[in-house]
């Protein structure tokens, strides 16, 4: 993503703060986790036990997974728990172990696994949180790791809704053996990987305790992340200090406002609204293409759907 200026902006060092600078105390209220799923609880539980290590007054995750399911879980703390649903349409990725129900040549199996990417329909499993109604769904890629008898292991990346134990049920069908999902863990949700500060309950109760108990903070700073982490899968926008606190209270973002903004925005996208500082303000949709944003010098150009900070962080400048 390159940032393109529509017009150039100081910020004033009086108002807000870069979220590396926020106070521990903000840092963790502001604050998401790349939790590590264990197998076993629910991630309700997971939410739950997260809240109490913290002494926190709620929790949210971005994206459910089954009990038995392991991996990449995003959890938002306190104010970060709203912005934690942003994720919930990103992009995910599983690493999955399917085992299929008779012996079959390894020939056919990769061949149909090249058939079973792009656009695929799907009819979500019986117990499942949403209607059992046929839909579709993007897989990016499948690839085979290894092939060991009638066990598959595949990395599979996909659209957001879609059911990796469907995607196994299917393929044993089209193979006509049959098969099922014996192991999943998902690597990836949005800009969370596993390769990105992915940390256990244990870590997270150590950190905790270093900071409660020893005044120490830097392990807990390094296992919560702030919550504009949640949004790197999503065009961004940076405007004037003068326009912040209108955002803060509402108001749609017009032209006069913006002074940079992500060079891959189309009409109807999903954006974030950031201040100079690099603060998350709201999330919003942009009513233009990026042309006619850069070109406007009046007029609304993005409708605002959540914000995210209070108000009276920035000065009142908008009336």
């Amino acid at each position: 993503m390159t940032l393109l200026i529509k017009s150039k902006a100081n910020t004033n060092p009086n108002y807000g703060s870069k979220p590396q600078d926020r106070s521990i105390e903000e840092h963790i209220s502001k604050g998401v986790i790349n939790l590590d799923k264990p197998s076993g609880p629910t991630s309700h539980e997971i939410d739950s036990w997260v809240r109490r290590i913290l002494n926190s007054e709620k929790t949210g995750h971005g994206g459910t997974l089954d009990p038995k399911v392991t991996g990449v879980l995003p959890i938002g703390i306190d104010t970060a728990t709203r912005v934690i649903q942003l994720l919930l349409a990103a992009p995910k990725e599983y690493v999955c172990l399917m085992t299929l129900h008779n012996d079959i040549d390894e020939e056919s199996v990769r061949a149909i696994f090249k058939e079973f990417h792009g656009k695929i329909y799907q009819t979500p499993p019986v117990k499942s949180a949403v209607k059992r109604e046929l839909r579709v769904r993007t897989i990016h890629y499948a690839d085979i790791l290894e092939i060991e008898g009638r066990n598959v292991l595949f990395k599979i990346g996909c659209e957001a809704g879609t059911y990796v134990r469907t995607y196994c049920k299917d393929i044993g069908e089209a193979l006509g053996v049959g098969a099922h999902m014996a192991e999943l863990r998902r690597t990836q949700v949005g800009s969370f990987t596993e390769d990105n500060n992915l940390v256990t309950l244990q870590d997270l109760t150590d950190a905790y305790y270093y900071w409660n108990k020893e005044n120490n903070e830097s392990y807990l700073r390094e296992c919560i992340l702030p919550m504009e982490t949640a949004t790197e899968h999503l065009s961004k926008v940076f405007i004037r200090d003068s326009a912040v606190d209108a955002i803060c209270h509402g108001a749609n973002l017009a032209a006069g406002g913006i002074s940079s903004l992500s060079d891959d925005i189309k009409k109807n996208d999903e954006i974030v609204i950031f201040t100079l500082k690099g603060e998350l303000v709201a999330s919003a949709t942009a009513l233009f293409n990026l042309e006619d944003i850069l070109m406007a010098s009046e007029g609304i150009m993005f409708n605002t759907k959540k914000v995210f900070m209070n108000t009276g962080v920035y000065p009142m400048m908008w009336k």
